[in-house]
């Protein structure tokens, strides 16, 4: 056999090769999308409960999630909105859609995410007296990534009951600490508003419990002074008028 022939019958086997592979692997990704799809979804529910402190792990989170309600508000009337079905919309990807989204001015955007969805989802958790919490999605810029989580309001919609994040980018062991449960913890109890203007923040260091506005603070993050800010700039912006200020202003009222 010549030289050029057995080059020929090894392209061929590895042609065919990389064509079963491709066959393989396209298949595969086809038949786990929904399973995957599926999985996201479970940890989204399950990060939104954790948010709140609702999640117990000894009961399902489909069987948990079931005492939420899922709602569409419209941020330019902070109201309520049906023009998109909430168990379809997909937020993220609204946002980055131009028919979907505004643009956010330079000056105004302080958590550094370019463009903003018309329509956003809420998470509502009703009690015996009516509202118990209400689950606000929040993202913004820290360090190396966008930081995509949860803040959780009382029923007074002004106290913290938690907050997390469930996909980030920053630097385990420093920024990274916004996923350490005794940092998560001291947000339950920390005041939002005061007089209508956002007053909570994240500061520098430690809070110092002792001082008048201590219920408007959080303890910034050890080393990641970076994080720390875009955190700080996060909650700001969206709890802000140009995020659900306005919403959470009328269903304090009843017109939302």
């Amino acid at each position: 056999m010549s030289n050029k022939e057995s080059m020929s019958k090894v392209l061929t086997v590895a042609i065919s090769l990389c064509l079963v592979c491709s066959v393989v692997v396209s298949s595969a990704a086809v038949l786990l999308r929904d399973a995957q799809n599926a999985n996201k979804s479970l940890d989204k529910k399950r990060n939104i409960l954790a948010a709140a402190g609702l999640l117990k792990e000894e009961v399902g989170v489909e069987e948990q999630f079931e005492s939420v309600d899922v709602k569409v508000i419209d941020f330019n009337s902070g109201t309520f909105t049906d023009a998109v079905e909430p168990s379809s919309y997909d937020q993220r990807k609204a946002a980055k859609d131009p028919s979907m989204s505004v643009e956010v001015a330079d000056d105004a955007d302080i958590a550094k995410i370019n463009r903003q969805a018309d329509y956003g989802l809420v998470y509502i958790i009703n009690g015996e007296q009516g509202i118990d919490k209400v689950i606000l999605p929040i993202k913004g810029y820290g360090l190396w990534s966008t930081l995509y989580g949860f803040i959780a309001l009382e029923s007074d919609l002004n106290t913290v009951a938690g907050l997390g994040f469930y996909e980030h980018g920053e630097t385990p062991g420093l920024g990274g600490e916004i996923d350490n449960p005794l940092w998560k913890a001291k947000w339950p109890g920390k005041k939002v508003y005061e007089d209508g203007d956002v007053e909570l923040s994240v500061i520098k260091g430690e809070v110092d419990t002792a001082s008048a506005d201590a219920q408007y603070k959080v303890d910034g993050l050890s080393g990641a002074t970076l994080t720390t800010k875009g955190v700080d700039n996060l909650v700001k912006y969206w709890m802000g008028d140009a995020g659900y200020a306005k919403f959470l202003s009328n269903l304090k009222t009843g017109e939302a």
